[in-house]
Formats: C-alpha cells, structure tokens, sequence
C-alpha cells in the first residue's frame, strides 16, 4: 500500500515538472512575439506522439500518463497555433527595408 502511494506520487510529480517545463517554454514563445527556429515539425510531432500516447495510457488504464499526455497534447495545439499566429503576423508586415505608405 504504502508502495503504490509512492509510486503514484513519484509519477504524479514527474508529470507536474514536465507540464510545467513545457508550458513555461510556450509562454515564453508566446510573450516574446517569436516563433524563430522553431519547426512546425516539433509540434506536429508531439500533437501525433501526444495522442497516440494518451490512448495508449488510456488503454493500459494509467490515469498519470492519460493526464499528462493529454496535457502536453493541449500543450502541442497551443505551440503550434502561436507558432502559426507569429509566422501571420511576420508576413503582413513589412521588412527592413521596405517603405511604409503614408
């Protein structure tokens, strides 16, 4: 019994730090105005493994990893849709160079 409180705490703190990880670095994305260097691929990639993993969690009835999964599905969706909300609003506005009509 006293085990499986363990476990369980182990695995619930883990999913924590790692939501927490993930979700500072997408405010971050998003409170600097930048996406640069930053691939669609990335999220794609987490979107597809996030929702493959979550249904596997909910397969094998692992509530931790159904939670945390889900979470960093939520996590990808958010990511990508700054990422394409910056990649907008790069290309509507002007460059460097170029002359703003008055």
């Amino acid at each position: 019994m006293a085990n499986q409180i363990v476990t369980e705490m182990i695995g619930w703190a883990s999913s924590v730090i790692l939501v927490l990880t993930i979700v500072k670095q997408i405010h971050k994305q998003w409170q600097t105005g930048s996406s640069e260097g930053v691939s669609k691929w990335l999220f794609i990639g987490q979107v597809t493994a996030s929702l493959g993993f979550s249904i596997y969690s909910w397969l094998v009835d692992n509530r931790v990893f159904v939670v945390t999964n889900s979470l960093m599905l939520l996590s990808a969706l958010v990511g990508l849709a700054i990422l394409f909300h910056h990649r907008r609003r790069s290309a509507k506005s002007p460059g460097p160079f170029e002359m703003h009509e008055r």
